[in-house]
């Protein structure tokens, strides 16, 4: 394993260690994100080691009905499968599965300034995102130190711009909630 000099923003989370499988030092995987069958395709992988992120390589990666099995090179006994349970997996920003048009990260979204589209003032910041079955929902920090629950759908959202880090929101419906 090498140690990686760099910080946690640098880094998307893509998954946990489980528990052990058999005898050959294979792991199963949490998985942390929509395209799991990534870790067939990998061949290094980052894995968090007392606030480090330091690099592995696996060995073999599959499916064993539609959970995640890995096994990573030099471990090939279940006790030293044990001591890397629960650890984080992680991917570099520049190596996440691109997404389709009109479709984020919630690591782009966060951060992002929210801008009202009638005044094109500032509202706020995106601090999280909340997903649900039916959309997503925009937890804005508003500048007056409130906390709007923002619908992500095309009534309310207006405009996203990832690069620049802005949001464009239609606040009509949040006014009352809304104050700066």
């Amino acid at each position: 394993m090498n140690t990686v000099a760099a910080t946690d923003q640098e880094y998307v989370i893509v998954g946990k260690l489980g528990r052990k499988r058999g005898v050959n030092g294979e792991m199963f995987v949490i998985p942390q994100t929509d395209f799991p069958e990534r870790f067939l395709d990998m061949h290094q992988i980052y894995v968090q080691v007392r606030g480090e992120w330091e690099v592995m390589t696996l060995a073999s990666a599959r499916f064993v009905g539609e959970r995640v099995v890995v096994r990573f090179e030099g471990v090939t006994s279940p006790e030293e499968a044990a001591k890397l349970t629960n650890r984080e997996l992680a991917v570099r920003r520049d190596e996440v599965v691109p997404l389709p048009k009109d479709r984020y990260y919630v690591f782009d979204l966060v951060g992002c300034e929210v801008i009202d589209e009638a005044t094109g003032e500032p509202v706020g910041e995106i601090v999280d995102v909340e997903l649900y079955p039916a959309n997503d929902v925009y937890v804005v920090a508003t500048e007056g130190g409130k906390r709007l629950s923002v619908a992500a759908v095309e009534d309310f959202i207006k405009e996203i711009d990832v690069e620049n880090k802005r949001v464009v929101i239609d606040v009509s419906g949040l006014i009352d909630a809304y104050q700066k």
